[in-house]
């Protein structure tokens, strides 16, 4: 008996990294098929005539489709399970990249980024929903710290790739080769992925000292009111960091285009400083959040935004003078916001309830916060071509949001400090 235990718990061990990596990977090839039309977006302008506020058009297709999917792909995780659902949204958001390297009109471009936000919708709560089946919430702040790497990676790398492609071939094979990198993770995905160690016949991940998993096995899931306005507060949070996460990611490469006058390929690679920086923000609150406040997400994570604040400050004061000025603060922006970004919707999504809520709470978060992205993405291409280009006033914005996530948390850690929350 001594023995079948010790074989199943290195069965377990073995299989909580694979799990790990492929989960991982995922959503890191995800952005291989996310981060082309943002690299193109200049491109596009010039050869197909469409305006800032065409392409604002566009991407708010892909994110309004997004937003609606998280709330789709909650429901449908818990359901069909992440590793069905997940699997499905990697072929769909292929199929479409493909697509988009044929397309030609606004409208063509419209309904095929549409159909990627809903396929890529599938990518969050279902990564995270499976690594809340194999890792035990003591652990989660420091294992979710390094996993959560995974969107800042992917856009880090993704983003260069994509630039490098762009500058050789042109905008029709960043699509295509987009969506070749994630036909080799779904591939991979398919040997390396389970939804739990159950399905394996491995005994179910418990937390210390506890004898049993979540009792909460069968039946319809269910949440409490207090975990509800949770929910709530941390998807309105993720709304403002969404917000100047995406404004960032989907317009710097253009800003630096148009503004600082750099190629598409150069502006490509100095925008990828943003997630640079965001590298060691994750890994530091998530560290932080278990060796130093015992598993409580909220305090690191406003500590970090209220930098964050100052960090758009200086964007706003600094960061239109020049090209260098710019780029060092998005480095400052990137350090302040991936943390709790990915802190408070990974481990905090999955500290919420049960293991078996954690695709419900992080679906729902993440469809909240997904809607910040849609209002910059309609709001900043109308408010770039009135301006006549000046960016002043979307730096403004930016900063505005900074101010209002730290006050979510703020009310946040008086939710805990009550009792109601514990996060």
């Amino acid at each position: 008996m001594a023995t079948t235990d010790s074989t199943k718990l290195e069965q377990l061990t073995h299989w909580r990294w694979r799990v790990f990596a492929s989960t991982w990977f995922c959503y890191v090839g995800f952005y291989f098929c996310r981060k082309p039309f943002s690299i193109v977006k200049s491109t596009l302008k010039t050869d197909l005539k469409f305006t800032a506020d065409d392409l604002g058009q566009i991407g708010a297709a892909y994110l309004i489709a997004y937003a609606l999917g998280q709330f789709i792909a909650a429901g449908m995780g818990s359901k069909v399970g992440p590793r069905v659902n997940l699997l499905l949204g990697m072929a769909v958001a292929i199929g479409t990249g493909v697509a988009c390297g044929f397309a030609n009109t606004r409208g063509t471009f419209m309904a095929l980024m549409a159909l990627s936000g809903l396929a890529q919708a599938t990518g969050w709560s279902g990564n995270v929903g499976t690594m809340a089946n194999w890792f035990h919430r003591q652990e989660r702040g420091r294992v979710m710290g390094w996993w959560a790497t995974n969107f800042t990676m992917g856009s880090l790398v993704a983003g260069p790739f994509a630039a490098w492609v762009l500058g050789r071939y042109g905008w029709h094979a960043t699509f295509f080769a987009g969506s070749v990198v994630l036909s080799v993770i779904w591939a991979f995905f398919v040997f390396n992925q389970r939804d739990r160690p159950e399905d394996l016949g491995l005994p179910a991940v418990v937390e210390p000292g506890a004898q049993y998993a979540d009792a909460e096995d069968a039946g319809p899931i269910r949440l409490s009111r207090a975990a509800w306005v949770n929910i709530l507060l941390v998807g309105i949070f993720y709304f403002f960091l969404k917000f100047i996460r995406y404004a960032l990611w989907d317009w710097a490469p253009f800003f630096l285009t148009e503004n600082f006058h750099e190629t598409s390929e150069a502006a490509g690679y100095w925008s990828t400083a943003f997630d640079v920086a965001g590298i060691p923000g994750v890994f530091l609150c998530g560290w932080l959040s278990d060796r130093v406040f015992k598993s409580r997400r909220v305090t690191i994570s406003l500590i970090s935004t209220l930098g964050l604040v100052l960090a758009t400050l200086l964007l706003c004061t600094l960061g239109l003078g020049s090209r260098e000025a710019f780029v060092g603060c998005l480095l400052l922006v990137g350090l302040t916001l991936y943390g709790p970004d990915a802190l408070m919707t990974g481990a905090g999504a999955m500290d919420i309830g049960s293991r078996r809520t954690a695709v419900v709470a992080a679906g729902v978060i993440s469809g909240f916060g997904s809607l910040g992205p849609i209002v910059q993405e309609l709001v900043i291409g109308k408010m770039y071509d009135s301006k006549s280009g000046d960016l002043t006033s979307i730096f403004a914005m930016l900063l505005a949001s900074a101010i209002a996530g730290a006050a979510c948390l703020v009310f946040m850690l008086l939710r805990n400090r009550q009792g109601k929350a514990d996060l």
